[in-house]
């Protein structure tokens, strides 16, 4: 009885050896068709301008292609011209800063011109938001 024990016991480790042998092989030989069938997608792409089908069953098969993919440039925007609104808001803006500038050098009160700075730079702040 213990001979059958024994042998069973040596042939169950030399059947997981097998297995585990056959696992690397099968991983092995899985890679080896992928990168097969990347290099015939590719060549087909390159040969015949687009892109090769799965068969049905597989429902995803995503590769990376080797090279470098070259990105489109995107010119950068051009600014936006400013509304008739804030074109004229920023010309009563620098009217009314000469004409502080005018008070201080003549050493006449600037409370109202600062004021009116204030409110221009703030009508012109939300002018420019919309």
């Amino acid at each position: 009885m213990n001979d059958v024990i024994s042998e069973y016991q040596k042939w169950k480790q030399q059947g997981e050896e097998l297995r585990v042998k056959a696992k690397l092989a099968m991983e092995a030989r899985f890679r080896e068709l992928l990168l097969e069938a990347v290099e015939v997608a590719e060549e087909y792409k390159k040969d015949f301008g687009g892109v090769l089908k799965s068969p049905p069953a597989v429902t995803s098969f995503r590769f990376k292609t080797g090279g470098v993919k070259k990105r489109k440039q995107v010119a950068p925007p051009a600014p936006a011209k400013p509304s008739r609104k804030v074109l004229g808001l920023q010309k009563q803006l620098a009217t009314a800063k000469s004409k502080l500038e005018a008070a201080k050098a003549a050493g006449a009160p600037t409370r109202n011109l600062d004021d009116r700075i204030y409110e221009i730079e703030d009508a012109l702040q939300t002018a420019s938001r919309s």
